[in-house]
């Protein structure tokens, strides 16, 4: 059984250590802990898990955030993955900070790059791991908390969210859906 999981982020290094890379750092935490490594490849950086029978393609977009569906439907049609064995990590504002929430589809929400995998991949029905950012910021300045960096507070709590998100993939790859999703939605 073949699986991509897609961690959304902006490359760059001015963008690293930002809420709206919460993708990307998830799934490079998942990297480190199993010793994978990245390849630029077409579109994105990959790198394979191999976990209990399973391949797990990690991809990280190259296209920045509003094009990410590009990076998304190469490779779904390039490595003949179906949709329902598509996940996508993202961050999410309506989540308190470190609150995860495994959907089976829904709307973008407003998020670019999730609108952009819809337009490109013909709709919703993708599953998404929805990581909680907050959404501690003043009035009219989102662009600037989303692409702001962690605070301290945060960053010291983050790995323990960031393997609780890796948990809930490699659950998704192996236990389905929604068991995963009645394990850890709660």
């Amino acid at each position: 059984m073949k699986y991509l999981v897609v961690g959304l982020g902006n490359i760059g290094p001015e963008y690293e250590l930002t809420r709206h890379n919460i993708g990307f750092l998830v799934l490079d935490r998942l990297a480190d802990q199993k010793n994978l490594s990245w390849e630029s490849n077409r579109l994105a950086f990959t790198s394979l898990l191999k976990h209990k029978g399973r391949q797990l393609h990690l991809i990280k977009p190259t296209t920045y955030m509003n094009l990410s569906g590009k990076a998304v439907n190469y490779w779904m049609k390039t490595l003949k993955i179906p949709k329902e064995n598509v996940l996508v990590v993202v961050d999410d504002l309506a989540l308190p900070f470190g609150k995860l929430r495994l959907k089976p589809k829904g709307s973008s929400a407003g998020h670019n790059g999730l609108k952009n995998i819809e337009e490109l991949t013909g709709g919703q029905n993708y599953a998404r791991l929805r990581f909680g950012i907050g959404d501690d910021f003043p009035k009219g300045r989102q662009i600037d908390y989303v692409l702001g960096r962690w605070s301290q507070e945060e960053i010291d709590t983050l790995p323990i969210y960031m393997d609780k998100a890796i948990e809930m993939i490699t659950a998704f790859s192996t236990i389905g859906l929604e068991k995963t999703m009645n394990q850890y939605n709660k």
